[in-house]
């Protein structure tokens, strides 16, 4: 299997509002960026969005450790709570989990390949979240 490194970040003009993700993809001395933008989103779902997009871009099952800024996405499966909504009927103590459709789409995905999740500070100093931070940026900028 091949070892792939996915950075991700999502961010939103209002939230909800305009919004914009940005993944880059390594494999050995490869490297890959993309981005899309939505007009009418929310930060987490841009969160998840990158997250879905770079793994889509796989073209077969690999090793993946992904670094996420977003403490939602990370902490979702770190701390089980993707598990435990499953087990609950995609509902919380407060109603229904928000972004099931993304929720499963990520899971649907991740369920291909062997994933570790890693938090890192957002708008510090990692080059490749700031870099990730801009490309989500830029498609904001572009959206009418």
């Amino acid at each position: 299997m091949k070892n792939i490194i996915l950075y991700t970040d999502g961010a939103c003009s209002g939230n909800p509002g305009k919004g914009g993700w940005g993944a880059i993809l390594f494999y050995g001395d490869h490297k890959k960026e993309l981005s899309g933008g939505e007009q009418a989103t929310t930060n987490n779902r841009m969160e998840l969005t990158a997250v879905i997009k770079g793994l889509e871009a796989l073209k077969e099952p690999c090793i993946v450790d992904v670094y996420s800024d977003s403490a939602y996405v990370v902490n979702a499966f770190l701390l089980g709570w993707v598990e435990n909504w499953q087990n609950n009927g995609w509902k919380t103590t407060k109603g229904k989990v928000l972004n099931i459709d993304l929720w499963q789409k990520l899971l649907n995905l991740i369920g291909k390949h062997h994933i570790s999740w890693h938090k890192v500070k957002g708008h510090s100093d990692n080059e490749y979240n700031n870099r990730c931070d801009a490309l989500a940026r830029s498609e904001i900028d572009k959206i009418i």
